[in-house]
């Protein structure tokens, strides 16, 4: 199949896909032509990148990731050993990044309280 259908059955735009590609996410076969060519294992492979940016996780994770991902029911699973621990530390930077951001809505609470205590006065 052709980007564009792969496009239609994924649900993601072209451009993205070829995003996808320029970081080594997804891997098209080529036409003589040059045109990219996309098996079924691509839309599979499309929707574990889905799955995975949806959880958090940047490109360059999953790029390191992708390959050892496995599903498991609902849920893709970690098929190597070693990525259980680095998982962790997704989640780890992913808990504090939400720490920060609370602190961050916290100071700009304080400031529209100012504000409007200001204003109403």
């Amino acid at each position: 199949m052709r980007i564009g259908e792969l496009a239609a059955r994924t649900g993601v735009s072209t451009r993205t896909l070829r995003y996808y590609e320029e970081k080594g996410l997804l891997r098209p076969g080529r036409t003589a032509a040059g045109y990219r060519v996309y098996g079924e294992e691509h839309v599979e492979t499309v929707r574990r990148i889905r799955i995975l940016l949806a959880a958090g996780l940047g490109t360059d994770v999953i790029g390191e990731i992708l390959p050892c991902m496995v599903d498991e029911g609902e849920y893709l699973a970690p098929g190597c050993d070693d990525l259980v621990a680095l998982l962790e530390a997704e989640r780890r930077r992913i808990d504090d990044r939400i720490a920060e951001l609370r602190d961050v809505r916290s100071a700009l609470t304080g400031i529209i309280r100012a504000g409007k205590r200001l204003s109403a006065a």
